[in-house]
């Protein structure tokens, strides 16, 4: 966690600073191999080099960006999770519920998904 520290330092709201490092948090201890890194100002997690699940806060939400096959793959369970999401991210209210269990679907899909992947997007 210590490559989220100055980000999650800057979160102002206290409220958005915690959901965020619980969340992250999560992700750290439930894969440990993942790299944790900044990068385009958010932090996110890869796996031999290529991305897997990117956070990043807004004033309503906290977006969660696990690519766009991600989302597509599992669009139906996003909404039925009762987040709304665009192409590319899922938006979490700051007051609502974090599915684990969902963000662990989203997480094992791109690692068996780009287990072969040799660049950091897919093609």
């Amino acid at each position: 966690m210590k490559a989220f520290a100055d980000y999650l330092a800057q979160i102002d709201n206290t409220q958005h600073r915690e959901r965020t490092e619980e969340v992250l948090k999560w992700v750290a201890e439930k894969y440990p191999n993942m790299e944790q890194k900044i990068a385009w100002n958010q932090p996110m997690f890869t796996d031999h080099g290529t991305f897997i699940i990117a956070f990043s806060i807004a004033k309503q939400h906290l977006a969660v960006a696990p690519e766009k096959a991600g989302i597509d793959h599992f669009s139906d369970d996003i909404v039925q999770a009762g987040y709304d999401h665009t192409k590319q991210l899922v938006r979490i209210k700051w007051d609502g519920p974090v599915d684990y269990s969902l963000l662990e679907k989203m997480i094992e899909f791109n690692i068996m998904e780009k287990a072969d992947c040799t660049t950091f997007w897919r093609k």
